[in-house]
């Protein structure tokens, strides 16, 4: 079976504003191409629990679980996602169809007061919901008091706004994606903060069974997008990468060269970062999923766990 040009797709989405804008960016590439497109927006239980860290009440998965449920009932037919927020490993029945042209991969300071890092006073207090960025903070910065922030992007602005910490780290493509890129003091270079697995990356989920969809996906996909995240996502994947794994993993790729770097950190004692990094000609995903597994094996022979 072939999608045609007058096929209805619904894609599943989370209802906060960032996922809407990714769902309808994906809907207006599609009904650029003659499909009929809807959306069936959701809630999922990562939207509603915001009391705790997402490392505590069960991971990434929490914002994907009711989406891929409306998948298997048929309710939907494909549910995009920002990578960062896909677990390794996707349950039975589901795959990754497709991987978009990703945005600025890179983490963004944002603060009323403080135009960077270094100008942020002792002891200032910063907001982040990633284990990865705390560890990647107190190594730039071992003063700074970090504290949890939950809550979809407008939330966690707000919450600077009133006041409750000095500056917050967010994903610089969430930013710019909404309009919001004059509220970034500073964006830091992958050298000094290295990204998320899949940062800034739009991927699409659909049952393993609808391969009447991969034609109408196919021309979303971005290649050399799709090699690097799937060498980032195979560091995590060999670690057993969750959002409770400090791990930063990023690639880049020119030509047909692909460079992976990785590091991890203990965010329970003051200890160095652990850093990896290998590079090589990659043609495949799976030749870029072997690269991550090459970076995984150095980070755990220099400590990582």
């Amino acid at each position: 079976m072939q999608v045609d040009s007058v096929s209805k797709i619904i894609i599943a989405t989370r209802e906060s504003r960032l996922a809407l804008w990714q769902a309808e960016h994906v809907q207006a590439l599609l009904t650029a191409q003659g499909h009929q497109v809807s959306l069936l927006g959701m809630t999922t239980r990562g939207d509603q629990i915001l009391d705790r860290s997402l490392s505590k009440v069960g991971g990434k998965g929490l914002f994907v679980k009711e989406l891929e449920i409306a998948l298997e009932e048929g309710r939907a037919d494909l549910a995009v996602h920002s990578l960062k927020d896909v677990p390794m490993d996707l349950p039975d029945g589901f795959s990754l169809a497709c991987v978009m042209e990703r945005e600025d991969p890179r983490d963004a300071l944002v603060s009323p007061k403080y135009a960077s890092i270094d100008e942020l006073p002792q002891g200032a207090i910063v907001g982040t919901s990633s284990l990865r960025r705390v560890v990647l903070l107190r190594a730039l910065r071992p003063d700074l008091r970090i504290e949890p922030l939950r809550g979809n992007l407008d939330t966690r602005l707000r919450k600077l706004d009133e006041g409750h910490y000095d500056a917050i780290v967010l994903a610089a493509a969430g930013l710019k994606r909404l309009g919001l890129a004059q509220r970034i003091r500073q964006v830091f270079e992958p050298t000094r903060m290295l990204p998320a697995a899949g940062q800034g990356a739009l991927g699409i989920e659909v049952r393993t069974d609808r391969d009447d969809l991969l034609q109408a996906l196919a021309p979303l996909a971005h290649h050399a997008t799709w090699l690097a995240v799937a060498a980032e996502r195979a560091v995590s994947r060999a670690l057993g990468g969750s959002c409770s794994m400090p791990l930063a993993a990023h690639a880049t790729v020119q030509g047909e060269v692909l460079r992976l770097d990785g590091a991890w950190g203990d965010p329970e004692r003051a200890t160095p970062l652990v850093r990896a990094q290998a590079s090589g000609t990659v043609g495949s995903l799976e030749e870029a999923s072997a690269l991550g597994t090459e970076v995984a094996a150095q980070l755990r022979a220099g400590g990582a766990h």
